[in-house]
């Protein structure tokens, strides 16, 4: 948990920092994916099922929903969640830390 931190904040600046040095290192930007105890899989996972659970409810109902604040790389896990979905699209919105996924019906 200390290594995780608040919602996966700790875990997020610790691939950040890491990233950053092996930059540094290589003399080239790098991607690292960093894990704790499998917790990004089971997150990234429980997004996947929330955004179809909402796609079955804004599919069902009509009405667009607001998905809460989220940092950009689970947004992405959202998006890519609903991309081939057949009657609902999603879109970002807001600004900075409050950026949240609206998904929505497609007209």
């Amino acid at each position: 948990g200390l290594l995780i931190g608040r919602r996966g904040e700790t875990l997020r600046a610790l691939q950040f920092l890491v990233s950053f040095m092996a930059g540094r290192k290589l003399g080239d930007r790098v991607n690292l994916f960093v894990d704790v105890a499998g917790y990004q899989e089971r997150r990234y996972e429980s997004l996947t099922n929330m955004a179809h659970r909402v796609a079955r409810r804004v599919a069902a109902s009509g009405r667009s929903i607001a998905l809460e604040p989220m940092p950009p790389n689970e947004r992405r896990v959202v998006h890519m969640a609903l991309a081939d979905h057949p009657d609902v699209s999603t879109a970002s919105t807001s600004e900075g830390d409050g950026r949240k996924v609206v998904v929505q019906l497609i007209e």
